[in-house]
């Protein structure tokens, strides 16, 4: 994964049954350039990912959220100057997990600052819906400012994913 999965997970501990980094069923990630077009990317290695893990179900809900949380990263949290397009070390990275029965998508940035603090409650504004939508699609999402060298933060968004239990056949 390439980063600290205990730190990435904290937050998830709050209110829902422990989560041993160590069970992850699958992990991904992909680091994400300052372009706009990243989102594009995002999208697709979201769907290139989901569909390895035979988790078609779900998908729509979680390109919609990645889309979300991937253009707020680079619209509000990239360091002033960036200009989008340069060549440069990529900024922000998405992490998918997945468990039996739960899905993460994670979305580090180099921003300590709170994403809530940026939306505003004029809906039909051209933006500032971003994260009205991760609340509507996901099941829980939350932020964490990250520590240490890594720094930022990760703004992720849980989704419950159905039970695969097969019936015994008689």
């Amino acid at each position: 994964m390439g980063t600290n999965g205990s730190t990435m997970l904290e937050p998830l501990r709050q209110g829902l049954p422990p989560l041993d980094p160590a069970a992850v069923s699958n992990a991904a990630s992909c680091a994400l350039p300052a372009r706009f077009e990243a989102v594009r990317e995002a999208r697709l290695f979201t769907r290139r990912t989901l569909d390895q893990w035979d988790i078609g179900e779900r998908f729509d809900d979680v390109c919609l959220v990645v889309s979300e949380l991937v253009t707020n990263a680079l619209r509000h949290a990239l360091p002033a100057g960036t200009v989008l397009g340069a060549h440069q070390v990529p900024p922000v990275r998405l992490h998918l997990m997945r468990w039996t029965e739960r899905l993460v998508c994670a979305v580090r940035d180099p921003s300590q600052d709170s994403p809530v603090e940026r939306e505003t409650e004029d809906f039909s504004a051209e933006s500032g819906r971003g994260l009205f939508l991760v609340d509507s699609f996901a099941d829980g999402w939350g932020w964490h400012p990250l520590a240490g060298m890594l720094g930022g933060k990760v703004v992720w968004a849980l989704f419950h994913l159905p039970q695969t239990h097969q019936q015994p056949t008689e």
